[in-house]
């Protein structure tokens, strides 16, 4: 989608249903992850367009994917609770990692953008939250 930021039912709504079929979509935390991915996508068109912004564009982006990537990775693998707990802590380590990127494009985007996508990764207990706050 482009143009104006959109929130993440409306985003959902233009999911494909091949990508919400099985388990994955069914965690708390996957749905959420892509739809990161898309904001982050996003913001680092605008981080591109500034020198200084580029390498943090670049981080931001594949941080940014890797979370959603190793859950899929971890849901793939099945039943093995030891690989599959693996996958979703490397999961969480990308989700700190990007809301790292975040906080130092802060001198580049908005403010009010930088603290929307961190509220969005607030990480407790080992676990990315769900709240309200998620655009």
């Amino acid at each position: 989608m482009k143009g104006e930021e959109w929130g993440m039912e409306e985003w959902e709504r233009n999911v494909p249903e091949v990508i919400k079929v099985g388990p994955v979509w069914q965690s708390a935390v996957y749905p959420k992850s892509l739809y990161l991915y898309d904001l982050a996508w996003r913001d680092c068109q605008t981080l591109w367009k500034a020198p200084l912004g580029r390498p943090l564009a670049d981080q931001l982006i594949r941080s940014a994917g890797s979370i959603s990537a190793n859950l899929e990775e971890g849901f793939g693998r099945g039943v093995q609770r030891k690989v599959y707990d693996q996958f979703l802590r490397y999961s969480l380590g990308s989700a700190r990692e990007a809301k790292g990127w975040y906080y130092r494009s802060r001198h580049i985007l908005s403010a009010e953008l930088v603290e929307r996508r961190l509220a969005l990764m607030e990480v407790r207990d080992g676990r990315i939250l769900r709240n309200k706050h998620t655009s």
